[in-house]
């Protein structure tokens, strides 16, 4: 996915660091010999893989949350 990114037409962004966070960008970038910005836009094209969704995570927080819950039998559903 980063090659597509790489052809794509890009827009400059401005964002903010703690020193912290652009000493270890830095670091990285050297160790692996990439730009800063290659780091981000990588880090970037990341993120909504890591932080989609778990459904087992969110059956098992909701599992039994509504114990009471009566599922109405099919001659009372609407059949529109």
């Amino acid at each position: 996915m980063l090659y597509i990114a790489l052809y794509m037409a890009s827009t400059r962004t401005q964002i903010y660091l703690t020193e912290d966070q652009r000493d270890r960008l830095d670091e990285l970038a050297e160790r692996e010999g990439k730009s800063l910005a290659a780091l981000i836009r990588a880090a970037v094209d990341e993120f909504p893989i890591r932080s989609a969704a778990d459904p087992g995570k969110a059956l098992d927080a909701t599992f039994g949350s509504a114990p009471n819950f009566e599922v109405p039998s099919r001659s009372e559903w609407d059949r529109g």
